[in-house]
């Protein structure tokens, strides 16, 4: 299976299809039964508050799909009500508008859930404007509304109810795909004709993807009941590979070198691009893996890695007979390397034997201290009733343009369709200037080619029922790219909603023509509230991001210094650590990306914060590094001195930052040099001190771009 049909099968055999199969079938269904009973208008509503409940079904433990499905539907009728009572009076309107904005706006200060509960009422109230109903029907039709998001519920918590570990085994795949895409960068770093900065720039930005996919299986697995207190194999089996499977990430992660230095000792040899092969084979391997774990189907290895580390030691062997590259130890090193990370592929086989999962159910952890939790309470609302507030800035950025948006729609471009200025406004406009910049971009140009799409297809295919066809297709592909390629699913969309009005019998073009100038007007609006509507620019927040990865660092570095001090720690507190460190350096380093999307006037330092992505990149590589291999024993003088200094010289970087921040205890690492004899170091403690100097210096260099960074 090549890298291009591993892609298709990840994607056909994804959460993204299903769904997009699940929204596509919930929505057509009741609007095709009732058409056929003669209902058409009774089935569109029905799915149309399908349509919104979906927004509202995002991946996650099914007790919070189901709760947030559930407040959703709450939400889908009360405001159907509302709009319907009020639609007689623009007036009225313009009110709800802008006072719904702002409250489900404000849903985001609960989570991405409850902000998609806010965003489905946000479109039941959009796509409800314009329609023209007496006092007498405005109930029937608000709980029309409710019975066709309640139709999908009931779908979507019967689906689960057939295969209950498919999300999490299909979370737990992407999650093996995003570190085999991650391992397969880290063998570019021996590869000649890449440059390492460039390397490093794609290390970070898959670092971002792999902390998003791991926060996902945690999600799935650790805040399921279900799951997590499963006495049977196969929910355990989940747990114990995610389990292996950071472990693994945390190994590939610990694997730094010297590459400049490496390419040129060896890179005449030729054994850096074996050394880059082997990587890559490894990482097909757990491509693989994790094709078959989404697939639900058994794995036997067809890799013969162990005879590619046989080859690679006899190559390695003979540069070190031969003395032109010098040294080969480093070389060694990572011959060493590679066997310890086949063998901890070679542990997630094991996913696929029952009986060896059984014996590993000692190594669970406490779920719980692993997961987020939001309270959900009006304390929460009061405390981000501030400017000082990302989510009220927001709200009140949303309520002003869809104010004028919806100001736009009713007066200065009145038309058929549109309510389609104020829904783009609303969906446009997001949080970060740089997502909004890039969600406009996105739709217009989506909205540009599937408008020709779509004037193509009714152009050149007069037959209705290849029309149907080819909008089911649309359909499904528009709703299955969602969450991952908004430029995907509007380029479907727009050809869908063509052929669909065309099959009611009204005229295309003059709706391609109004979806387009609808389209520019409410991105225009949308643009302009993010850029102009009191922004906070990523560079103002940067420090924030910093300052948490100083922090998870300085904590790691604690752990290093009690493991090979022989201090007695749990090791969950150990792994509650390493998650932090992964996931603050995968939020700093998204941070810098939308920084670069952002205006060139707002950047500032992108050199320096990206030399300091970079440090810490290294720095927990190291740390990860001698964690997994010190010994726990008294350390002796020589080790000690750099250890205390790269913790004095991260927590002086952490107070430039933070003048708040609290001095960590190191007193095992305070003893008098006169309490340890004079000796000559072993080999082991000799390499051990190198290792500690090193991460002293890269201490050093974070301190050093720190003040870069603020000086400036």
């Amino acid at each position: 299976m090549n890298e291009q049909t591993r892609k298709i099968h990840y994607f056909f055999f994804g959460q993204d299809f299903s769904d997009g199969l699940r929204i596509t079938f919930a929505i057509l269904l009741p609007a095709l039964v009732f058409s056929w009973l003669g209902q058409f208008e009774t089935g569109l509503t029905l799915s149309t508050g399908a349509v919104c409940i979906s927004i509202t079904d995002l991946p996650g433990p099914i007790e919070h799909k189901r709760n947030g499905m559930l407040y959703g539907n709450l939400c889908l009728f009360l405001v159907g009500l509302l709009t319907g009572l009020l639609n007689h009076s623009n007036w009225l309107l313009g009110l709800e508008v802008a006072g719904l904005t702002f409250v489900f706006t404000m849903f985001l200060v609960y989570g991405a859930r409850a902000g998609a509960i806010g965003s489905a009422a946000l479109l039941v109230m959009i796509l409800n404007m314009d329609k023209p109903l007496t006092p007498a029907q405005v109930l029937p039709h608000s709980l029309l509304l409710l019975a066709g998001g309640v139709w999908y519920t009931v779908l979507s918590l019967l689906l689960h109810q057939v295969r209950p570990h498919r999300a999490a085994r299909q979370a737990l795949a992407e999650c093996i795909h995003a570190i085999a895409q991650f391992l397969t960068i880290k063998a570019d770093f021996y590869t000649l004709d890449t440059t390492l900065d460039e390397d490093y720039r794609h290390l970070v930005a898959q670092q971002v993807v792999v902390s998003e996919k791991q926060d996902a299986v945690r999600e799935v697995l650790f805040k399921s009941r279900q799951i997590v207190n499963e006495s049977t194999s196969r929910g355990r089996r989940l747990v114990v590979t995610f389990i292996d499977v950071v472990d693994l990430y945390e190994h590939i992660t610990a694997t730094y070198y010297d590459y400049a230095a490496l390419r040129a000792q060896f890179g005449h040899t030729g054994i850096l691009g074996e050394v880059a092969e082997l990587i890559r084979h490894m990482a097909v391997e757990l491509d693989h893996i994790g094709a078959a774990i989404q697939a639900n189907r058994p794995y036997t290895t067809r890799a013969a890695l162990k005879t590619q580390l046989e080859t690679l030691k006899a190559r390695i062997d003979a540069i070190g007979e031969e003395g032109s590259a010098g040294s080969n130890l480093v070389l060694k090193k990572i011959l060493v390397n590679l066997r310890n990370l086949t063998q901890r592929v070679n542990d997630i086989l094991n996913y696929f034997d029952s009986a060896k999962t059984g014996q590993t159910y000692g190594r669970e952890l406490e779920y719980s201290r692993f997961v987020s939790h939001d309270e959900v309470d009006l304390k929460s609302i009061r405390d981000n009733l501030t400017f000082s507030s990302s989510v009220f800035r927001h709200a009140i950025r949303m309520t002003l343009a869809c104010s004028v948006g919806f100001l736009a729609s009713k007066l200065l471009f009145p038309g058929y369709h549109s309510y389609w200025i104020l829904m783009t406004t609303t969906y446009m406009l997001k949080p970060g200037f740089s997502l909004t910049k890039e969600r406009n971009y996105q739709r217009i140009l989506g909205t540009l080619a599937g408008g020709v799409i779509g004037v193509l297809i009714l152009w050149l295919i007069p037959e209705k029922t290849v029309q149907f066809a080819l909008m089911v297709v649309l359909m499904v592909i528009s709703y299955s790219f969602q969450r991952t390629n908004y430029i995907v699913t509007v380029t479907c969309l727009t050809p869908f909603i063509l052929i669909m009005f065309s099959l009611l019998g009204v005229g295309y073009l003059g709706v391609i023509e109004e979806r387009i100038t609808d389209t520019f007007i409410g991105c225009a609006i949308a643009f302009s509230a993010g850029y102009l509507l009191f922004p906070k620019w990523e560079a103002d927040q940067l420090q924030v991001f910093m300052r948490d990865v100083l922090q998870a660092n300085l904590n790691y570095l604690l752990k290093l210094a009690e493991s090979i001090s022989g201090v007695a720690y749990r090791q969950t507190d150990y792994k509650l650590v390493r998650k932090n460190v992964y996931v603050s350096s995968a939020n700093l380093s998204a941070a810098f990306q939308r920084m670069l999307s952002e205006p060139k006037s707002t950047r500032r330092n992108s050199s320096e914060v990206h030399e300091f992505v970079v440090l810490n990149h290294i720095l927990a590589s190291n740390i990860a590094s001698i964690t997994s291999t010190a010994p726990g024993q008294p350390l002796v003088p020589a080790t000690r001195k750099p250890l205390r200094q790269a913790l004095l010289g991260l927590a002086r970087s952490l107070k430039k930052l933070d003048e708040q921040a609290q001095e960590s205890a190191t007193d095992f690492l305070t003893a008098e040099p006169e309490a340890f004899p004079k000796q000559v170091l072993t080999p082991e403690e000799n390499l051990l001190r190198e290792q500690l100097e090193f991460i002293q210096k890269i201490s050093s260099d974070i301190s050093k771009t720190t003040e870069a960074i603020l000086a400036k």
